[in-house]
């Protein structure tokens, strides 16, 4: 059991959201029950992972997409309001971390993704940054572009869109989970033979034939299952917590 001050102290001092420039804002969005026990994380705070926290009298969420994100109706009408107000009847607490999730070196979303890929990190997307929002890194032993398509497909269960680059094997690998498809002139400044986002744009396709890199699109969803669990996780083994990951599923 914790507090949920402690909690919330405790995160933002493991994720250290005050080092990034977000679209959202970090930490407890929806306040809930003073002590918590039983904590539920998942990709995103819809009604449905809401429901399943309820039936399983939880005292929190632990999401990685929450609310009140930048340009969005403040409204609390609709939708909106139909999802805060079940978390205020309830009692539950919104804890959301967006960029930091993606960012942290072992339990976010980018290092989570490498490790089920078998890629070893060896540095940040961005080399302008001095918290990069995606890493770069390389397979132990290179592969064709579709074997290393089939490799993803086993590992998030979702087959990946390829936009083949050319002939060349793949050893050298970027990628930034979400809809990160506008960080591959990124990837291709770091001369790697492949990127990795979740969503894909039109011109991405464009851009990796004629710059002569393999991209992968894996889902938004699907690549980021794996930061909000593993933070769970850790909460559950440092605070002796319930923990329960909810995998809504989402085919994107």
């Amino acid at each position: 059991m914790i507090g949920r001050q402690a909690l919330l102290e405790y995160l933002n001092t493991l994720l250290q959201p005050e080092l990034f420039r977000d679209y959202a804002p970090n930490g407890l969005q929806v306040e809930g029950r003073q002590e918590i026990r039983t904590l539920v994380s998942g990709v995103s705070a819809t009604k449905a992972l809401i429901d399943a926290a309820i039936e399983l009298d939880a005292d929190a969420l632990f999401v990685h997409h929450g609310y009140f994100w930048r340009g969005e109706d403040p409204s609390l009408t609709g939708m909106k309001y139909q999802r805060v107000r079940a978390l205020i009847e309830n009692g539950i607490n919104l804890f959301a971390y967006h960029l930091p999730l993606d960012a942290h070196s072992e339990l976010g979303n980018n290092a989570q993704l490498a490790a089920r890929l078998g890629i070893t990190v060896d540095g940040g997307l961005d080399t302008s940054e001095r918290h990069p929002i995606g890493n770069v890194g390389y397979l132990q032993h290179a592969c064709t572009a579709q074997q290393f398509a089939d490799s993803i497909k086993t590992a998030l269960n979702r087959t990946p869109i390829l936009v083949s680059g050319g002939t060349h094997p793949v050893k050298r690998v970027a990628w930034c989970t979400g809809g990160a498809q506008g960080y591959i002139e990124k990837a291709v400044a770091q001369g790697v033979d492949a990127y990795i986002s979740g969503e894909i744009s039109e011109q991405t396709t464009h851009i990796a034939r004629e710059c002569g890199i393999h991209y992968y699109s894996a889902g938004h969803h699907a690549t980021e299952r794996y930061g909000a669990k593993a933070v769970g996780e850790h909460l559950e083994a440092k605070f002796q917590l319930n923990h329960k990951f909810i995998d809504i599923g989402n085919p994107a």
